[in-house]
């Protein structure tokens, strides 16, 4: 008699799988908005969109490989997993980036702050020297890499958490 069953997946390695397939969609993503100036457009949202679609897909690769269950906790750890790799990988190509392929990118970053800030008048030059400072400090690359990781991981938390009630399928009890 043979057996045609596969052993069940782990949620790490789900997780972990997603996580690369996720983390280079967001890569390229970013990429392309970079290439055309349009990393601060709507364009950036839709990297949730491609967090989400690797949620369900692993999800769905999960339940495959293990006949068809998926409890919610598991749903909220291979999306949890699975971010964290994501935010990682975007990190990486970020601070690559930012360091060897446009090093001015943080600089425009700063100068497009003060220029919205001055277009809104609704702040003195005082103000607008303190919140650059505060600005600068958070726009430092090991800074903005970190609040990028932490970000991306919430993000994928809360994901998560409506991807899993959606495709949850809990084994039953009696089996």
């Amino acid at each position: 008699m043979e057996n045609t069953s596969t052993a069940p997946v782990s949620t790490g390695s789900v997780g972990i799988r997603y996580g690369l397939i996720t983390g280079l969609a967001s890569i390229l993503l970013s990429a392309v908005m970079f290439l055309t100036n349009t990393e601060q457009s709507p364009l950036r949202f839709f990297g949730y969109v491609i967090l989400a679609a690797g949620i369900w897909m692993a999800h769905q690769f999960f339940k495959r490989n293990n006949g068809g269950f998926m409890s919610f906790g598991q749903g909220i750890s291979i999306g949890t997993i699975l971010s964290a790799i994501t935010g990682v990988l975007s990190a990486i190509f970020f601070y690559v980036y930012v360091s060897f392929l446009d090093t001015g990118f943080m600089g425009r970053m700063v100068d497009n702050a003060r220029a919205q800030m001055e277009a809104s008048g609704k702040y003195s030059d005082e103000q607008m020297d303190q919140a650059m400072a505060m600005t600068q400090k958070f726009m430092s690359l090991p800074a903005f890499m970190g609040i990028a990781v932490v970000s991306t991981i919430i993000a994928g938390l809360i994901i998560s958490l409506i991807v899993s009630a959606i495709t949850k399928h809990t084994r039953p009890e009696f089996e």
